[in-house]
């Protein structure tokens, strides 16, 4: 049998301004709703108009696969804002084992490469959000001045649902919550940060060659992380 998926029953998709504030999508004038069958209400006009374009691009059946924005917002809507300060701890927990500040012993080539690119996004962290981080060589745990977790905490506290979904996914993918703060922030390009955050990774595939299968899953956390950036861009975005 082949797989069911539901099919596309409406003509138009529209992104529509709600009269108590936020923003929705119709389809065919019908309000969309989420999975857990809460209202579709969206923080700008930017991400609607977006996530109406994905409704409408839907053939005969409908692919959530085609769907990141979406499903992101449905994510946002239904488990993150219903438990919101447990996500924003979890995500403010990569700050005490950030990527940046675990370094490798050797060989000497790929420590001067982390400190070439990783240093600089540390540095930023500590003028910008008033975070100096301590780094480490080795995977041994080295504790965080409590200062720095405390201020890289209430930077993430203070984010809106849609804010801490989109920052999720840019923390979790990269393993460092300071890399994640840089791409929102716009102090890192979001294909920069990714790069950076597979440093070990790429000096191995140059050393050993590449592994095709690791290569292609690489290539998927590649595209979800921009994804996560384009709608944070799209939750952030004024005018």
């Amino acid at each position: 049998m082949s797989e069911w998926a539901p099919k596309r029953f409406w003509k138009e998709a529209r992104a529509e301004e709600l009269p108590g504030g936020g923003f929705t999508v119709t389809l065919d004038a019908r309000r969309v709703k989420t999975p857990a069958k809460a209202d579709l209400v969206l923080p700008t006009r930017a991400l609607a108009e977006a996530i109406a374009a994905e409704w409408d691009a839907q053939e005969k059946k409908i692919d959530p696969h085609r769907m990141p924005l979406t499903r992101a917002a449905n994510s946002a809507i239904d488990k993150v804002a219903v438990q919101r300060e447990e996500v924003a701890e979890l995500i403010a927990a990569y700050g005490g084992s950030d990527l940046l500040c675990y370094r490798a012993t050797g060989p000497e080539a790929l420590v001067s490469r982390q400190a070439e690119h990783w240093d600089p996004i540390l540095d930023w962290a500590r003028e910008k959000l008033g975070a100096p981080l301590v780094v480490t060589a080795g995977v041994i745990h080295v504790e965080q001045p409590r200062e720095s977790i405390a201020a890289l905490s209430a930077r993430v506290a203070a984010l809106s649902p849609f804010e801490l979904a989109a920052l999720h996914d840019l923390v979790a993918l990269s393993g460092s919550l300071v890399l994640g703060l840089a791409v929102a922030h716009g102090a890192i390009k979001p294909a920069r940060a990714w790069s950076l955050s597979r440093i070990d990774e790429d000096y191995q595939a140059e050393l050993w060659g590449h592994d095709e299968e690791a290569a292609e899953a690489a290539e998927i956390k590649r595209a979800a992380f921009l994804q996560a950036h384009r709608f944070w861009t799209l939750v952030t975005v004024t005018g």
